[in-house]
């Protein structure tokens, strides 16, 4: 009997390696944290860390379904970008909080449907697509703004938007309760709704979803279109922190961010297997890592080192942990 308990928490203890190795990531960080700095885990400190790391970790919670099907989202960046920079307009225009982001909301959401549709109804790689319309969304942000920025009018910045970006409601960060309010969704979804075992089946294996009848291409168009909603959520907050929106470098380097968090957080990078709860980790994790190289004094510029060989690590950590469960 004793023997069968070792094998059960053995195969658990191997389970969770598989599933959940960002937890690994997140102890190791916390410790290294607390040598570069011992009120690591202040309360406060965790919070500016979590809102720092806010809007990039909603980016990663739709580059976690694209992954999810196999296929990557290069756009989330630039659509960030023209979904701030028309949001800007729009609230100069209208003043109000609501109809600015139910604007973000639905306008990333159709530029997502556009990458979708090439995805699911072309059949043509969501790396191409999505390379190609973040050139064409940055091109036509910098259109708008005449290569310059697109300023939200400063008496109206320093009222109701900036609460958001800086306010806290029972003592958290606004944008810190956002990001757990959209995880949360994106939970649900995947783990509770028929939508979100499909999404699981088109990334473990497309041909065999297909033949039980799910509408392959509709799966992969909504996933896009999650993706391009959660890229214009951010483009919200975006606004809401910044006031403004530099139409040539907004969003740079947030696809790649985005997809380093993911594979962070245990998210497989040929899909089908993975949870939100990783990306949430992932993203933290990554703006812990930038934390704590400032803390050691590390240069500014090998940041993004880092980022490609945690990315890489991840990968291989990935393809370990499949061959030794064949």
């Amino acid at each position: 009997m004793s023997e069968l308990k070792r094998i059960n928490a053995k195969g658990k203890f191997k389970e969770l390696i598989r599933d959940h190795n960002y937890i690994f990531s997140l102890l190791g960080l916390i410790i290294i944290g607390l040598i570069a700095n011992p009120n690591f885990l202040r309360f406060s400190n965790v919070m500016t860390l979590m809102r720092a790391s806010s809007i990039l970790g909603i980016l990663s919670l739709g580059m976690t379904m694209v992954i999810l099907i196999g296929q990557i989202d290069l756009s989330v960046g630039s659509t960030l970008a023209l979904v701030g920079a028309n949001a800007v307009i729009v609230y100069n225009s209208t003043t109000s909080i609501l109809v600015t982001l139910i604007f973000c909301l639905s306008f990333g959401f159709i530029l997502g449907l556009f990458n979708g549709f090439f995805v699911g109804k072309l059949n043509i790689a969501g790396f191409v697509v999505t390379l190609a319309t973040a050139a064409a969304y940055r091109s036509l942000t910098i259109q708008l703004g005449q290569g310059g920025p697109l300023n939200v009018q400063n008496e109206i910045f320093y009222g109701k938007l900036r609460e958001i970006g800086y306010g806290k409601t029972f003592g958290l960060p606004n944008l810190v309760l956002i990001f757990i309010l959209a995880s949360v969704v994106a939970w649900v979804i995947l783990t509770k709704t028929r939508f979100g075992r499909y999404v699981y089946g088109v990334g473990s294996n497309i041909k065999a979803t297909r033949l039980t009848g799910v509408k392959v291409d509709w799966v992969q168009i909504i996933v896009f279109g999650f993706s391009g909603a959660m890229a214009g959520l951010a483009a919200f907050l975006y606004i809401s922190q910044m006031g403004a929106v530099d139409t040539a470098t907004a969003g740079q380097g947030m696809d790649t961010n985005a997809i380093a968090a993911v594979a962070i957080g245990g998210i497989s990078m040929s899909g089908g297997r993975g949870f939100v709860q990783g990306t949430f980790c992932g993203a933290i994790i990554l703006q812990s890592i930038n934390t704590i190289l400032t803390a050691f004094g590390v240069p500014a510029f090998v940041n993004d080192l880092i980022k490609g060989i945690l990315i890489l690590t991840a990968v291989v950590v990935q393809k370990l942990i499949r061959r030794n469960k064949e």
